[in-house]
This record gives C-alpha cells, sequence and structure tokens, in this order.
C-alpha cells in the first residue's frame, strides 16, 4: 500500500489547508488538460508501481505543471503543506482531478505499526473476526487501543472502521458511505461489479485506501 510519510502539519495553517475549494480543484484539471494536449497525451503524474491501488496509482505531479501551467500547488495540497493529495481517475478515457485526504495515512500507519510490533512477538494478527472472505475485524485492545480507532469519512463526516486482509494490509471500510450512496442512486448494479465509483462520481475524493466491493441484495460487500 503506498502510503505518504511526514504528515504533520503546523496548527496554524491547518484550517486554511484543509478546505476542498472548488476553484483549486478546476484550476488544478485545467493544468492537466492543457499539460496533455501540449504533450501528445502524457499526464502530469507521478511513476507508481502497476500494484497501487488504483485510487492511489496516478498522484499529480506539481513539478511537471508548475509554473508553467499552473502558478503554484495550491495551498491545501500535501505539496504545499495542506492535507489533500491530488491525484487522477479515469485515465484513459476522461482524466478527473480528485483529492485524498491525506491524514487516513496517518491513522493507517500507526495501526501497521501497531500490527508489526504485535506480530514480532505472536506472528499472527489479533484477529477478531471474520468481516468476509479474507477481510478481518481486529481486536485493538491486544494492540493497545483503548478505543476503536476511526477514519473520518471524507463523504459523510463520519467515523468509518479500519479493517485488514489476509496479508496484513490495513483498509478504511467504507460500506457505510456505499450503503448510503446506494440509495440515493438506483442504478443498476450487477453482483460482480466494483461499486466504489459510485462514492467519487459526486464528490472531490476518492475511496481512497479501500478493498473493492460490490453490490447483493442491495446492500454492499467485500468481494475479490
Amino acid at each position: 500500500m503506498s502510503l505518504l510519510t511526514g504528515c504533520l502539519y503546523p496548527k496554524e495553517n491547518m484550517k486554511q489547508n484543509a478546505v476542498p475549494y472548488e476553484d483549486q480543484l478546476q484550476v488544478v484539471q485545467k493544468a492537466v488538460a492543457t499539460f496533455k494536449e501540449q504533450n501528445d497525451g502524457i499526464l502530469p503524474i507521478k511513476t507508481r508501481d502497476m500494484s497501487t491501488p488504483i485510487y492511489q496509482k496516478y498522484p499529480i505531479d506539481f513539478q511537471k505543471i508548475a509554473p508553467h501551467y499552473i502558478q503554484e500547488a495550491p495551498g491545501n495540497a500535501y505539496e504545499s503543506g495542506g492535507v489533500y493529495q491530488y491525484v487522477l481517475i479515469d485515465v484513459e478515457t476522461n482524466p478527473t482531478v480528485k483529492l485524498i485526504d491525506v491524514r487516513m495515512a496517518e491513522q493507517i500507519q500507526e495501526l501497521t505499526l501497531k500490527l508489526k510490533m504485535y506480530r514480532d512477538d505472536h506472528q499472527y494478527p489479533p484477529f477478531k473476526k471474520v468481516i468476509s472472505d479474507g477481510v478481518y475485524e481486529l481486536d485493538f485492545k491486544k494492540l493497545g487501543y483503548k478505543d476503536i480507532p476511526q477514519v473520518t469519512s471524507p463523504y459523510s463526516g463520519k467515523g468509518l472502521p479500519l479493517v485488514i486482509n489476509e496479508k496484513g494490509e490495513v483498509f478504511v471500510d467504507y460500506r457505510m458511505d456505499l450503503y448510503e450512496a446506494l440509495k440515493q442512486n438506483e442504478g443498476p448494479f450487477k453482483e460482480g461489479e466494483d461499486i466504489r465509483n459510485i462514492l467519487s462520481k459526486d464528490s472531490p475524493f476518492v475511496p481512497a485506501y479501500s478493498l473493492p466491493y460490490t453490490v447483493k441484495d442491495g446492500e454492499p460487500i467485500f468481494f475479490k
């Protein structure tokens, strides 16, 4: 899993750099489109391993577009001390600028570190129960947590759980957000079809650090 490191921000910058301004997205979108047009279809993105999860796979490289196509990276961008990483989705058909809240990465890194320390002594993670095939809930008390860790949903603002797969990798569980999105989207949705795009369709955010989901009997479920 590709995570960001050193995600620490001066408190005085947090508020102004934590707002997903629509005009900033539009400015970056225009810069990306102009760059692509003037560079034979090449996109201004950082190189990532092919195995990188799809929503983290195409981060925008502001060094390629600033200052020629954009004056500088937006104030809320990670590169400027903000809390958002600007990424592209639909790169083959309609490259679209979206955001990842990198504060999620901090919490995932913290849990990943605790898991590593636990496994150094116990070999296996402290599984609590099976959620789905290859997806597990953890016993967080055994990892030293007094409260169950959650990340803030970029969609609802509610707390989302963290889950683990059989490889010991940590992911955000977006089922609550997907359940609400399914109620608002008529579909049709087919079982076996990845439904995560319904979250990013009408939002500036992508469901970062997520596993694939499909729908069964009108409800979101994990699937491989």
